[in-house]
């Protein structure tokens, strides 16, 4: 092989995955564990054969490292792209500021080269140095916002402007303290909005075209889930060519490709459309596209929240009207011609607003005779005005076809078997069922599984290296009533209390409500000596970093925290969850999907909402152990755990911890633990 300048150079022969994996553990200072190595083999054999994998791989499995290595090396030996989705930013720090750094210096030597990484984020999340040179367009609820708010934004907007000579990424994440939403819109733009690399004027210095282009030259490329959904789901390229994607906190793939493919009208939305353009068009016609916006407003403020199986007339006149403006606008935009900047900046703008506005309102009109979308009114105490929502009934489709079907892919996280078998969590992917599924029962017809072909692939399991029977104890009040609709009751605050002064504090409350979390907080505050902090009463990042550092403190909130907390150490010894979180019965989008299982003939609630339940009690559950000296409990106060006819599958998605129903035996074991710490 040679070189841009004609030397060549041999290439050394790349060593085997376990032998690469070896020298990384050595490096990082770590100790050879069996669960790494049978997830890093598994993944150096699905990436050489194509098959796609499942890996289910618990906490200190070290499963960052298992999926690096095999992918570092498929990219160096065949100088290709690897991509790696996350799901939060946390994880997508750890492994740009401290795995891939670490790894790309330990392989140096075997591999020839110091494999490259890079990160890459939509282009909402980088400065748009056009837009602080020549100034967001104004926007029209601005002279709504009270002084005090104007003067605060414009504060943060200067602080932009400083920070945006200063900066050599652009990217949002490292401004530190961060700014309003409103305050970084004025400085960032969507893919629609952006002028485009050729027509910017400030285009060679684009700070998202430059870590794209990095990204196109790097080995590994970390990314998130929204930007896998756009590139595999909006018909554009967003991420390099890739081969192989490692798709890690696989368990929230689903959620995060729905969000993306999930679009919203509300009256507000299409006045802002019809406000940018009408600087450009005929006011006219801007004029028609406004009082679409009042006639779907005023609908929409009659209609009740919640689903809409039918689309009644009133709704669809509204919304064809708004369809038929918005073209219309769009229309008298005209094709791009050759403006000035501003102008062509205004214009792109707008069209993108218009675009976005008539391509919603199709799609909604469309979604009643194709049942491929869920179509709902959502309006809470949080949001100023009803708005129009769409979403996709089910994106396994999308997934077969878009991205199962064009690269390997590797899926992993903690919790990915729920009762037992992948197939639940395979059937939301969009993946035939296992050759050895293990059918729950009701949970799809045996047509249903028959018919089903897709892409191959295989599930593993490797364990986790926590001792969970000997480590944690599985307590489910089964004396408890079952809980109600009218909040928390007398019992479970009883039971609560109880627990938390048998553990010295030191528990983590897991709601299922933020109504109920902040009802236990007001009740117990008064009753116990521990400090309990509520979710709301700060930043939630800022609460677990008190929790953590006081070992007395508990720490009580709803779903964020479900799934976010890292808190090793004997600060968190016991796991109160109030009920099995299953979705609200009103939730438009878990409604209709449990609905369309039943009409198939399967079991829609153990396929939707016990999978949901499953799923968030798993994720709960894991919150306990966190490092390998960890001990406690996980009371669970639904009594249908145990006594139900699904309670069995959602206690084998749980960790096999020992089972208990006595409060007395766990109020004990919760005292020799506090004991054990406070000698």
């Amino acid at each position: 092989m040679s070189d841009p300048t004609g030397t060549v150079f041999l290439v050394p022969e790349v060593p085997p995955t376990l032998s690469l994996l070896e020298t990384a553990v050595h490096a990082v200072g770590g100790a050879e564990r069996p669960g790494q190595v049978e997830m890093a083999e598994a993944v150096d054999r699905s990436i050489r054969t194509g098959e796609h994998l499942a890996v289910q791989a618990g906490t200190g499995t070290g499963k960052s490292l298992a999926y690096l290595v095999p992918s570092i090396r498929h990219a160096v030996a065949e100088s290709e792209t690897v991509v790696v989705s996350t799901a939060t930013i946390a994880l997508q720090r750890q492994l740009v500021d401290r795995d891939l750094p670490r790894l790309a210096k330990a392989l140096k030597k075997d591999l020839g080269r110091e494999p490259t990484f890079a990160i890459l984020k939509g282009r909402r999340n980088y400065l748009c140095m056009h837009r602080v040179h020549n100034g967001a367009p104004e926007e029209p609820e601005d002279a709504l916002f009270d002084p005090f708010a104007v003067s605060k934004l414009g504060r943060e907007v200067k602080r932009l402007h400083e920070w945006s000579s200063d900066t050599e990424t652009g990217d949002r994440d490292e401004l530190v303290p961060g700014v309003s939403e409103h305050a970084w819109r004025q400085v960032s733009v969507t893919a629609r909005e952006c002028l485009g690399v050729s027509k910017c004027p400030i285009g060679s210095d684009c700070f998202a075209e430059r870590a794209r282009a990095q990204a196109g030259k790097a080995d590994v490329v970390v990314t998130n889930h929204a930007m896998l959904a756009i590139d595999a789901l909006e018909g554009y390229q967003v991420l390099p060519e890739h081969d192989v994607v490692v798709i890690d906190e696989a368990h929230d793939l689903v959620d995060r490709v729905t969000s993306v493919a999930t679009e919203e009208l509300t009256g507000a939305s299409i006045t802002i459309a019809a406000r940018r353009c009408g600087r450009l068009i005929d006011q006219d016609v801007a004029d028609r596209l406004a009082e679409a916006s009042d006639g779907l407003a005023m609908i929409l403020e009659d209609m009740p929240a919640g689903r809409l199986d039918e689309l009644p007339r009133a709704l669809a006149g509204a919304l064809a009207a708004t369809r038929d403006a918005a073209h219309m606008c769009m229309s008298s935009l005209g094709p791009e011609r050759k403006e000035d900047v501003e102008g062509a900046t205004d214009r792109k703008l707008a069209m993108s607003l218009l675009e976005e506005v008539h391509d919603c309102a199709v799609r909604i009109l469309d979604a009643f005779g194709e049942e491929r979308d869920v179509v709902w009114v959502s309006g809470d105490f949080n949001q100023k005005t009803p708005a129009l929502r769409v979403a996709p009934l089910g994106v396994g489709g999308l997934l077969r076809e878009r991205l199962f079907a064009k690269r390997t892919t590797v899926l992993t996280s903690a919790t990915l078997t729920l009762g037992g078998a992948f197939d639940a969590m395979a059937r939301q992917w969009g993946l035939p069922p296992s050759e050895q599924v293990r059918k729950i029962e009701g949970a799809a017809s045996d047509k249903e599984i028959k018919d089903v072909d897709g892409p191959k692939w295989s599930g593993l399991d490797v364990g986790s290296p926590f001792e969970h029977r000997s480590s944690g104890i599985l307590y489910v009040a089964r004396h408890l009533p079952q809980p109600g609709r009218d909040g928390l009751p007398k019992e479970y605050l009883d039971e609560i209390e109880e627990l938390v002064n048998a553990a010295g504090g030191r528990a983590l409350g897991l709601f299922s409500s933020t109504r109920a979390a902040k009802a236990a907080t007001e009740a117990l505050r008064d009753k116990i000596d521990y400090p309990i902090l509520c979710q709301g009463d700060d930043a939630t990042g800022l609460l677990v970093k008190k929790f953590a550092e006081d070992e007395r403190t508990c720490l009580f909130g709803t779903l964020s925290l479900w799934q976010g907390v890292d808190v090793p150490g004997p600060s968190l010894q016991l796991v109160i969850m109030d009920r099995i979180p299953f979705p609200r019965p009103d939730d438009p989008l878990a409604s209709a999907r449990q609905k369309a299982v039943n009409s198939r003939g399967g079991n829609g609630f153990l396929t939707v909402a016990a999978t949901h339940a499953a799923l968030l009690l798993a994720q709960g559950a894991g919150r306990l152990l966190r490092s390998m000296s960890d001990k406690g409990v996980v009371a669970i106060l639904d009594p249908r755990l145990a006594t139900a006819r699904y309670g069995g599958f959602l206690r084998a998605s749980l960790p096999p911890f020992w089972t208990t129903y006595d409060p007395d035996v766990v109020r004990a074991a919760l005292k020799r633990l506090d004991a054990a710490h406070t000698r």
